[in-house]
């Protein structure tokens, strides 16, 4: 069985995927969540996930810019702008506990991103936090 991480690695690389351009991305979720053995629950969580983040993305582009002190929002690469978004959906929309956000996040950048990423979500999900 899926853990929430893996649900949350595959979301961002749906997010990931619709940034590239391809906003018909939800319709092959399922597939590529069985690819990656993610079911049942960790489906529905992952589904969650994904929609809440594209249903909120103007608003949560909106306050991750708010937080950029020496960044353009345009020039962050896009795993780290997907990363981002999904942890500021979960701090902001669903209520997550901030610390395990920002955590799984961090995680989430050492795995996909380069080696100065983790420390940039750190801090930007932080101050999105507080």
């Amino acid at each position: 069985m899926a853990t929430r991480h893996q649900a949350r690695t595959a979301v961002v690389g749906l997010l990931y995927a619709y940034d590239l351009g391809n906003q018909n991305i939800a319709k092959f979720s399922d597939e590529i969540l069985e690819e990656d053995k993610i079911r049942n629950k960790q489906r529905e969580f992952s589904h969650s996930l994904f929609n809440g983040t594209i249903e909120n993305l103007e608003m949560i582009d909106k306050e991750i810019e708010k937080h950029l002190t020496e960044w353009d929002y345009e020039t962050i690469g896009k795993v780290e702008k997907s990363i981002l978004r999904l942890g500021a959906y979960e701090i902001l929309i669903a209520k997550t506990d901030r610390a395990i956000i920002i955590n799984e996040a961090v995680e989430l950048a050492k795995e996909l991103a380069d080696e100065k990423s983790p420390k940039f979500i750190n801090g930007v999900l932080d101050a999105i936090g507080k």
